[in-house]
């Protein structure tokens, strides 16, 4: 069973989320309302995650050998009392990294012909 959450954004809207129903007792007459309201913005609510991300993107861009290319792959579930978190697959946290780095001397140098005049 799923709930919708409005989190509301900096700029005056909302945006609906479906997130998993939470296991909590409801006062009386509240079971057909379905609609929760976010604590937290949409924006605040992702500034952890953002944060996480931003953390692991420096970390591996100041290695001694610093990768040509980074990627960050990993989901994001929202929830109306703890806003975003990085989701977890199986009974851990998900957090995939790809880094490539391309050979220095892949590139070969134009060899100048000299003319004789």
């Amino acid at each position: 069973m799923t709930d919708l959450v409005q989190f509301p954004l900096s700029n005056g809207g909302s945006v609906l989320v479906e997130v998993d129903a939470a296991h909590r007792i409801a006062p009386a007459g509240r079971a057909a309302d379905v609609l929760d309201r976010a604590r937290a913005s949409l924006e605040d609510a992702l500034s952890g995650v953002v944060g996480a991300a931003e953390a692991a993107l420096h970390r591996f861009r100041d290695m001694d050998k610093a990768p040509d290319e980074v990627e960050l792959k990993f989901g994001v579930k929202l929830d109306v009392e703890a806003g975003a978190f990085i989701a977890k697959t199986g009974v851990q946290g998900q957090l995939e990294v790809k880094l490539r780095w391309r050979r220095d001397d892949s590139i070969v140098p134009e060899e100048v012909e000299e003319s004789a005049e």
